[in-house]
């Protein structure tokens, strides 16, 4: 599971093993904004806070099954899993049992 403020890695695209933080999870889940990843350049109309309109440079949402979360233990994409540590369930790096 992705969650707003990860930093995960790209695994295919144009964008592959590039890092960023999520900004953003959207449709339930399903697709990421990546912090300066997958740019792509929008044509604005202007408006009263950008009178002079022009072209916006944004990111573009990616697939969430085209991202993995980056352990910085391992250095690389990682699959996670749940434990319970406390009464509280966290998330963990499956190759090194790190907590994320």
């Amino acid at each position: 599971m992705i969650r707003k403020g990860d930093t995960v890695i790209v695994k295919t695209g144009k964008e592959k093993r590039k890092t960023g933080k999520v900004l953003r999870v959207i449709d339930s889940g399903s697709r990421v904004l990546i912090e300066k990843l997958n740019i792509v350049k929008k044509n604005s109309k202007p408006t009263q806070a950008n009178p002079a309109g022009g072209i916006v440079e944004k990111e573009a949402p990616i697939n969430t099954s085209n991202v993995m979360i980056f352990c910085s233990h391992c250095n690389k994409g990682v699959r996670t899993g749940f434990k319970s540590v406390k009464d509280k369930k966290v998330r963990y790096c499956k190759k090194c049992e790190k907590n994320i």
